[in-house]
């Protein structure tokens, strides 16, 4: 199974969601994680509302650090456009995602975002299956 992992700098909104849309849209072939390289502690009230309006439910979640992740390869890591590198994380295939950091943004342009994030977890998907 293919292991994923999504990285931004809190863990709270950006890789949160990515790592719920891989879980939605993956049909249970992969495994997804997400972390954070400053990770805030909590998952985002904002991305929790966000997910709940499609039928996912964060409140599960929690922000964790890149410490706290499983210590494999994985096949892919995808940075959120944070500019976190993640050197200490062994991956076959690494992709940055140009993702602006939605925590300071209304609701309307946070949507946006996370629309934004679950059609890039969609192509990245169907690129490795």
């Amino acid at each position: 199974m293919k292991k994923l992992l999504f990285v931004c700098i809190e863990n709270s909104c950006r890789s949160q969601m990515a790592e719920a849309f891989a879980k939605i849209h993956g049909n249970k072939k992969l495994f997804a994680y997400s972390a954070g390289s400053k990770a805030s502690g909590i998952v985002n009230e904002k991305a929790i509302k966000s997910m709940s309006e499609i039928g996912y439910d964060l409140c599960t979640h929690r922000s964790v650090g890149l410490t706290e992740i499983p210590d494999v390869v994985y096949d892919v890591v995808v940075t959120m456009g944070c500019g976190d590198k993640c050197p200490n994380i062994m991956a076959k295939s690494r992709q940055d995602w140009d993702m602006s950091d939605p925590k300071n943004m209304n609701e309307k342009d946070f949507n946006k975002v996370r629309d934004r994030i679950e059609d890039r977890v969609k192509i990245l998907l169907a690129e490795i299956s």
